[in-house]
């Protein structure tokens, strides 16, 4: 059951009370109450202080309008009943509140139900002005001629024939994808819509999709063909061994090496991994090995190049940072196939851009891996963690949370010398789809003596679709129906 409010409303709080009486009686019923209005649009924080974190339902926020707006929310007290094993609606009503008070024998008259929400009105809104211009910004990265989207945005009609899928996905938030909560740091390679935007789009896509004006079409003009390599043309492209990857069954973790072909040493200020098919390759991971002898140890090495996973093909460094690759080094793959039903050969390819002189900071990657972890069977919610020390001052950069099918949630917390703590990267729905190295927008300074921890949480029960197993007890493997966790940090020593 939802059920929309207010804060503005003067019987918020009581009102939540009596939902938390029925909640504890009526345990086959889940209550779920909609803040929709622009009054709650947003400060977590403030709401928490005001109302506590102890209720037995949850509180969901519609920072941009649009799911109150899709259900036909206008006042508190409307709610909506619907039944998980057909999600049809079974009740429908505007008096809910009122019946819930008379059911818990309490005044229906205290009830927020004559409490209005602030439900924005429809704008005009402009395909070439608003929708292009966000799309380009937000979407065509991904979709568009030779990108990573499964279809393009070339064109109107072609946005205006997906329209209701794109309703859809930014309704669940499920595009753009972006895991991290905003409560916590800011990021340069966010990819999230705003309140604003997201209900801008939807509003437009609700109006019909109009095109509302004659002239080019400013997103076909935006299309050109995707070149191989994002960041230009490379300094060092290298092949990495082909794999005839199977049809079916499970490939086991290959690691080829390859000998620098450089004669020189040089200075590494990105990579860029391009995968041969990108259906069969789930990730690739690249190091400098000096010892030229490949496998697991070497790849976990805090002279990590990088790698690929569906959403990061890109690896860019800081500006005045960059990573040795010595002349004669062995270059170490960790690549990870998946076979999806068809044989193929896999021919990947890593570009390798490279400063012109020697960068004023080392980049370093740090690798928190817990291989103790055990998951019950059934688990709805199992919390690991691991943490590593800094005893020298740092630069953090970026941050990336790493686990399996049953992955939920997971967290980096700075612990300062001085015992007080800062969230540094909340993921509260972890995506295994997505494995998204989240750049923060200004390097973080952590003093010597500062511990991160790295927590993740799992479901393991039968809740997850994209559980393979929930009645088995799950511990660390390296096939995605085991489970891993793994936090990379990047940083440099502020003192070298």
């Amino acid at each position: 059951m939802i059920v929309a409010h207010a804060t503005k409303c003067e019987s918020f709080l009581p009102d939540l009370r009596r939902i938390a009486t029925a909640a504890a009686e009526w345990a086959d019923i889940r209550f779920m109450v909609l803040l929709s209005d622009s009054a709650d649009a947003g400060n977590r924080e403030s709401l928490a202080d005001d109302i506590g974190n102890d209720w037995s339902f949850p509180i969901l926020i519609d920072r941009s309008q649009i799911i109150g707006a899709s259900l036909g929310f206008e006042q508190a007290g409307e709610a909506v009943v619907a039944d998980p094993l057909t999600w049809r609606a079974s009740y429908v009503g505007t008096r809910f509140l009122s019946f819930l008070a008379e059911a818990l024998r309490d005044d229906p008259t205290a009830t927020g139900t004559d409490c209005y929400l602030d439900v924005p009105g429809v704008p005009e809104i402009s395909y070439r002005k608003d929708i292009v211009p966000l799309l380009a910004n937000k979407c065509v990265t991904c979709h568009r001629l030779g990108g990573a989207g499964p279809w393009a945005m070339t064109d109107y009609t072609v946005i205006r024939g997906f329209a209701p899928m794109i309703r859809e996905v930014v309704r669940t938030k499920r595009m753009p994808p972006w895991r991290a909560d905003p409560l916590f740091g800011e990021f340069a390679n966010d990819r999230s819509l705003s309140p604003h935007e997201a209900r801008r789009l939807v509003q437009w896509i609700e109006a019909g999709a109009p095109h509302n004006g004659n002239g080019e079409d400013a997103l076909q003009g935006d299309q050109v063909a995707v070149s191989e390599w994002s960041l230009g043309t490379p300094d060092l492209v290298v092949d990495i061994p082909e794999y005839e990857v199977p049809a079916r069954g499970i490939v086991a973790y290959r690691y080829p090496t390859v000998k620098n072909p450089l004669d020189r040493d040089v200075w590494v200020r990105g990579i860029e991994i391009a995968p041969g098919d990108r259906l069969a390759l789930h990730h690739a991971l690249v190091a400098v090995d000096g010892s030229g002898d490949g496998g697991p140890a070497s790849v976990s090495s805090i002279g990590s190049l990088g790698g690929y996973a569906p959403g990061d093909p890109v690896l860019q460094y800081p500006r005045n940072a960059g990573v040795l690759l010595p002349a004669g080094a062995v270059l170490t793959f960790q690549m990870h196939y998946t076979p999806y039903g068809r044989a193929v050969t896999d021919r990947s390819r890593v570009a390798f851009y490279s400063h012109d002189e020697p960068p004023a900071r080392v980049m370093r990657v740090a690798m928190l891996a817990n291989t103790g972890i055990r998951i019950p069977a059934y688990a709805k919610s199992h919390r690991e963690t691991i943490s590593r020390a800094f005893h020298r001052s740092v630069l953090i950069y970026s941050l990336l949370p790493h686990a399996h099918y049953r992955g939920k949630a997971s967290e980096f917390r700075a612990i300062y010398p001085d015992g007080s703590e800062e969230v540094l990267l909340s993921v509260p729905k972890y995506d295994f789809n997505w494995q998204t190295n989240y750049v923060l927008r200004e390097p973080k300074v952590l003093s010597a003596g500062t511990r991160i921890v790295h927590t993740t949480w799992w479901d393991n029960s039968s809740e997850n679709l994209g559980n393979p197993d929930p009645g088995t007890e799950v511990r660390w493997g390296f096939q995605s129906s085991d489970e891993m966790m793994i936090g990379w940090i990047t940083f440099s020593y502020i003192n070298e």
